[in-house]
């Protein structure tokens, strides 16, 4: 408990370490196989150019396996106490929520429409005057507009029945989904009845209820200006926020991702305010769960495991990474603000030092520069913007395209420029400041949000990523940089590579994927035989690992198919999103590219009713021509020749042409790959949708034929 004017406060949150002896020993069950493996490839036979390849990728996968120890070593998870808010009312801080959307078409207006309707009607003591709901439209849209006016309409019947009754799901399309708690069998008169339940309700008295304002923003646009996609815009709704309601609290949510629990804010309350020192809460981040998710989760993008054992052990450490959505952020931290600052006092902006200083980092706009001065200050007594439409013009000025020019907003202050993943580099900047961050997890869960289903959407979404994490590797922002001059802690910095290098496995993950076929071409070996001493390593290797994995999916409550399929995925995603994110960036760094930012489909597909049958089983893989595919197309071509070449060979050729040569070692590895591309196997000869395009198929060909071509000449 707190002490605050000689009364002990209830606490708000509390930090609960989490004991995993048992995962600890397996993990080092599997670091001393490594080892052993690295150990083995050291001391015998050099087998060749593959035997040395080899060694190389398994020194690189011992890397791997430290990274992701460190990761999981200390988890814990953050348990709130929101019921004990209620002594505490009058500290509740003002929050200013931010939903971004780009595209009309790939995130529909009624997907955005629920979760602004779904924010505006959370829990929260004055919501009228403490909330405001700004929402980004960077894709300009006039039906994205219309949506929105049409949903400020309803959400005035639709937030006070809401908290009148206590509806536990505020997204509208979520609560009219099922059959009301209430109502008879019949659907569609349960639907009615709750209609004019509303409108009946809502012709009653309205005195104490708050409504939050809601703000459309669509933010110039010039081509002589790069607008820096989704940084960019959030920059700009920082701005226009701080002239009109210049809350002390930011939340951010994609445009897909609705409030699931309506006590969310209160709960981020509790880990913003439940601390000592606000050190330890630079930023609250929720961990992302979906709704309507397909079971076993064929296409490895739920994301489960990761949230639960990376994402518990990184909030461990120096904090939560930020995902991009659900993360409440203080606004100073934002601004670009340290913990050292704060501490000793230079946060007091008068003079006009100062006001130069605040011109060069936020911009001419004296209005900005007044609501920056009461943030950085810590003044946040002034009375709040009752007629915010009096600061529209202002709003306009500080959303002009060139407004940035000669400040540091993306940089010093704001979300930061220069990757496609914004979100996980300003995260990281914000943690370089020495800020932590916390983890927000509650019953129920804090938002929900869609997935991406099919090969190409999924496949794109794992290409954006990837292309972020290695800008940020190899550019100044690198973490080691940060951790050698700056505040990011060593174990820290380590759990930001473990992702950052995701292309680089792409890469890595190819090389040794290649070893087996190319054995089984060449007629040579790089893994132990049956018969020699020494098989037992690998094989316990991969036995250990793959048990290990797993029971992680077991102990989070997945299925062995889920397993799979996320295990079949990565494989997958290594050897195309995150390689083609690997050759993106090099060919960016020596100017013959430039990365492109990519939306993706923000709804799940349906039948369009006249006989297309391509979305009956939405589990299924769905191709296009996009070279995504071509680099496993030509694998799992690649490995189904290699099996064909080897095992003709060790029927008709003499025993004498076979020594040396490839074993049992190199078959199984070929057909374990086989069997994790069994998607596109089953592509080469699909049809439609389901169908690796044939333009596709002759790339990834000619891919094969070179290789086959080298591997002769050796």
């Amino acid at each position: 408990m707190a002490v605050a004017g000689g009364k002990k406060m209830k606490k708000l949150q509390e930090r609960v370490p989490l004991r995993r002896t048992a995962w600890m020993l397996a993990e080092f069950v599997v670091l001393f196989l490594l080892l052993a493996l690295l150990a083995r490839r050291a001391t015998e036979r050099d087998g060749g150019a593959a035997w040395r390849v080899a060694l190389v990728c398994e020194a690189w996968f011992t890397f791997l396996w430290l990274l992701n120890m460190n990761v999981k070593w200390n988890p814990v998870r953050f348990v709130t106490y929101p019921e004990n808010l209620a002594e505490r009312a009058d500290e509740l801080l003002a929050v200013d929520m931010f939903v971004t959307t780009a595209d009309p078409v790939l995130e529909p207006p009624l997907v955005t429409v629920n979760t602004v309707l779904s924010l505006l009607a959370v829990d929260y003591p004055d919501a009228g005057e403490k909330l405001a709901c700004y929402v980004s439209d960077d894709g300009c849209s006039p039906v994205t507009f219309y949506a929105l006016r049409e949903a400020a309409r309803f959400a005035r019947v639709w937030v006070p029945f809401c908290r009148r009754h206590g509806v536990a799901v505020r997204a509208p399309f979520r609560y009219f989904s099922s059959t009301p708690e209430f109502g008879p069998t019949d659907h569609k008169f349960s639907e009615d009845w709750t209609f004019m339940k509303i409108l009946w309700d809502n012709s009653k008295s309205r005195i104490g209820e708050g409504f939050p304002h809601l703000i459309y923003v669509s933010r110039e646009k010039n081509p002589r200006h790069h607008h820096h996609y989704k940084a960019g815009a959030m920059n700009v709704l920082t701005r226009v926020s701080a002239v009109m309601t210049n809350a002390p609290i930011m939340l951010n949510v994609d445009c897909d991702m609705f409030a699931n629990n309506p006590q969310v804010v209160l709960h981020a309350m509790c880990l913003l305010l439940g601390f000592d020192d606000e050190i330890f809460s630079g930023f609250a981040q929720v961990p992302q769960k979906f709704y309507d998710g397909l079971k076993d989760d064929p296409f490895g993008n739920q994301l489960e495991v990761i949230f639960k054992k990376l994402g518990n052990g990184v909030a461990g450490l120096q904090g939560m990474f930020y995902a991009g959505t659900g993360c409440f952020h203080r606004r100073k931290v934002i601004y670009g603000m340290t913990p050292d600052s704060i501490g000793t006092g230079r946060e007091g902006t008068t003079g006009s030092r100062s006001s130069k200083e605040l011109q060069f980092k936020f911009g001419s706009s004296e209005e900005l520069k007044e609501s920056a001065r009461n943030i950085i200050s810590g003044n946040l007594t002034t009375e709040p913007i009752v007629d915010i439409s009096s600061r529209i013009e202002v709003a306009k000025e500080v959303a002009a395209c060139y407004y940035e020019n000669g400040t540091r907003w993306g940089q010093e202050v704001g979300w930061v420029y220069g990757s496609m993943t914004e979100d996980t580099l300003t995260g990281q900047r914000i943690h370089s400041a020495g800020w932590r961050s916390t983890m927000l997890e509650t019953e129920p869960l804090p938002f929900l949000g869609c997935t991406p289903t099919g090969g190409p959407a999924c496949l794109t979404q794992f290409k954006r990523w990837a292309t972020g994490f290695f800008e940020i590797l190899i550019s100044q922002n690198n973490p080691i940089i940060a951790t050698i001059f700056k505040h990011l802690q060593f174990r820290q910095c380590l759990s930001y590579l473990s992702f950052y290098v995701w292309p680089v496995r792409g890469f890595v993950e190819l090389c040794y994927s290649l070893l087996a076929p190319y054995c089984l071409l060449t007629n040579q070996s790089f893994l132990t035989k049956a018969s020699e001493h020494g098989l037992n390593i690998p094989l316990a290797l991969f036995l250990t690992y793959n048990t290990y994995t797993f029971m992680e999916y077991l102990e989070c409550g997945l299925s062995a198919r889920a397993w799979w399929n996320n295990h079949r995925m990565q494989r997958i995603t290594s050897a195309s999103a995150w390689l083609l994110a690997f050759l993106t960036v090099l060919l960016k760094t020596i100017g013959l590219s430039e990365t492109v930012f990519e939306v993706t489909l923000k709804e799940k597909s349906t039948s369009d009713g006249n006989g297309n049958n391509d979305e009956v089983d939405p589990g299924r893989f769905t191709f296009d021509a996009s070279p995504v595919f071509i680099p496993v197309t030509a694998l799992a071509m690649l490995n189904i020749v290699a099996i064909t070449i080897g095992a003709w060979r060790a029927v008709f050729r003499r025993t004498e042409d076979l020594r040396g040569g490839p074993g049992i070692s190199e078959f199984m590895s070929c057909g374990w790959l086989v069997l994790c591309f069994l998607p596109f196997v089953r592509g080469l000869i699909g049809k439609g949708s389901y169908g690796i395009p044939w333009s596709v198929k002759l790339k990834a060909g000619l891919l094969v034929a070179m290789f086959l071509f080298f591997s002769k000449r050796d």
